[in-house]
Order: C-alpha cells, then sequence, then structure tokens
C-alpha cells in the first residue's frame, strides 16, 4: 500500500513532458524560437518557411512544424573501422567528426538523416584515403590526411546544407605483429 502511494507521488511530481512524442513542438500560434535553433514550418504539406529566433505567429491549424534544425557545431563519433593501406597493411582507425547545419532548408529536405549520412561519407573517405598512403605516410601526413577528409566531405554535403569544419582520427591501431616489426626496426 505505502509502495503504490509512493508511485502515485512520484508520477503527480514528474515534470510533464513540454513537446510531443514526435520531439516538435505544438503550433499554439504564438511560438518562440530559441538561439540557434532553426524551425522548418510546412503549410497544408508544403514547406513555407524557416522560423528564426525569438517571437513568431503561425496559423495552428495550416501551418506545422515539420523540422527542428540546431544551428550549433554537432560532434560526431566516427565509429572504428578497417582500412588497408598502399602496402596491404590493415588498420583500425577511429575519428571524430565536427560539422555545422548551414542551411536548414537542405539538411530538412535534401537528405533523410544528415548526420547518419555525413558519418557513412567520413568513414568510406577515411578508408579511400588511406588506401592512398603507405603506412609510413600515414603516421606522417595526419593532418593532410584530415585535410583530404573533410574537402571530400563538403564536397559532398553541400547539397544537404552542411558544412564539415574539422575531422581529427582519434586512433590507429596497427596489428600486434606489424607493431613489433616496427618496434624491431627503430
Amino acid at each position: 500500500l505505502q509502495r503504490s502511494q509512493q508511485l502515485k507521488r512520484s508520477a503527480w511530481l514528474a515534470p510533464a513532458p513540454c513537446r510531443l512524442s514526435s520531439g516538435l513542438p505544438v503550433n499554439i500560434g504564438v511560438l518562440f524560437v530559441p538561439q540557434q535553433e532553426a524551425w522548418v514550418v510546412e503549410r497544408m504539406g508544403k514547406f513555407h518557411r524557416i522560423l528564426e529566433p525569438g517571437l513568431n505567429f503561425l496559423i495552428p491549424l495550416l501551418d506545422r512544424i515539420r523540422y527542428v534544425q540546431s544551428l550549433k557545431e554537432i560532434v560526431i563519433n566516427v565509429p572504428e573501422q578497417s582500412a588497408v593501406t598502399l602496402d596491404n597493411v590493415t588498420l583500425q582507425i577511429d575519428g571524430v567528426l565536427y560539422l555545422r547545419v548551414m542551411d536548414p532548408y537542405k539538411a530538412s529536405y535534401g537528405v533523410e538523416d544528415p548526420e547518419y549520412a555525413v558519418t557513412q561519407l567520413a568513414q568510406t573517405t577515411m578508408r579511400s584515403e588511406l588506401g592512398k598512403l603507405s603506412l609510413d605516410r600515414v603516421f606522417r601526413e595526419r593532418e593532410s590526411l584530415n585535410a583530404n577528409i573533410v574537402d571530400a566531405i563538403n564536397q559532398a554535403s553541400d547539397y544537404w546544407g552542411i558544412r564539415c569544419l574539422r575531422y581529427e582520427i582519434k586512433d590507429i591501431h596497427v596489428p600486434p605483429r606489424v607493431k613489433e616489426s616496427m618496434q624491431m626496426q627503430v
């Protein structure tokens, strides 16, 4: 009995959700868009406009907030993957990607999931760039490798309204036998 009363009390004191289950704000006519966000509005299912930060007015039954885009810098962890160098050494490599939404319209309608698309692009570009270098050059030219990956991502992601600011390789794991031979060579 005490347990059920405690559960009722904790449910009553729990904070009420401020957004719908879909995660989008409710159109009540008068909206306050937070700083560093852009809300994409559709009128009767078609793109209407992008709400800027501050006070905005919408028609409650006709207008619907379809997408909420954060204009802040986004950090994405690129998962570890294997890549083969020019001299046929398999490396395990992972990285961190820094990007920003530059055009909320393109980010909403240009690709289904922009963060996933950019992550996949970063992984394939990283494998491609590592395939052009030998193992010795991978460690020496880490910064140029990062710059080449950023350039390739920016060429493709321009259509998605996203700009890659930086790409950093976190870890490069060399197979144990190759590591031993490198240490013996030194």
